[in-house]
């Protein structure tokens, strides 16, 4: 009787091809928002309420740096991943439009190239809650994404993309996203933003399809 034959084995995640190397290069992911308590709760904030969540799960708080960003560094993943991924967290202290500033000097400050950078932020032309996850592209009217884009000199960087809907009726879309969440959207939020999270884990962990696969499904 034959033996079946044994699935293929699939490839470490990215990380760990890495650390065989001996090199231990970390990730930067950047919660993209306006800076100020005025600003915390609005749908233009989705990227910053994320990276808050992934600073919890570091156990660690947000400390300035040179760079005019707010900026955590530590490792994702450690519990499930064994000593887990090496990542730079990072929320630009300066306004959405200049977002771009900061976010290159953390990355020239601690060499992490364009494909190593994930920037988290909300996305007017995706329902509220749902996630999609892509590597480059525009920006999509994101003033935010297109400072980054300037700044760097490439849009070839990795973006999770929060939806939090279009507006209801003629409101203005830049009206709109300074808005804080509704009551609604509030009850749901804490879950939104913690599987935000996850998504930006397994993105670290195991790749863009892996996570794509994962979080595009719903």
């Amino acid at each position: 009787m034959r033996r079946p034959s044994a699935p293929p084995r699939r490839p470490p995640p990215r990380w760990q091809e890495r650390r065989k190397g001996g090199v231990d290069e970390p990730f930067c992911v950047v919660g993209l928002g306006n800076p100020g308590a005025e600003y915390a709760g609005t749908r233009h904030n989705a990227g910053a309420l994320v990276a808050d969540v992934l600073a919890a799960r570091l156990g660690g708080r947000f400390s300035g740096h040179r760079s005019r960003a707010d900026v955590l560094s530590g490792r994702l993943g450690s519990g499930r991943l064994g000593s887990g991924v090496r990542v730079v967290l990072a929320k630009p202290r300066s306004y959405m439009n200049e977002s771009g500033g900061p976010v290159r000097a953390v990355c020239d400050f601690y060499k992490i190239t364009p494909d190593r950078l994930v920037v988290v932020h909300d996305e007017l032309d995706i329902g509220f809650g749902v996630l999609r996850l892509k590597l480059g592209g525009g920006d999509n009217g994101h003033n935010g994404l297109r400072s980054v884009t300037r700044s760097l000199g490439t849009g070839d960087y990795h973006r999770v993309r929060f939806g939090i809907g279009r507006p209801p009726g003629r409101q203005d879309p830049a009206d709109y996203v300074l808005r804080d969440f509704s009551t609604a959207e509030r009850r749901e939020l804490p879950l939104l933003l913690d599987r935000a999270a996850d998504a930006v884990e397994t993105l670290l962990a195991e790749g863009l399809a892996a996570a794509q696969n994962a979080f595009h499904a719903s």
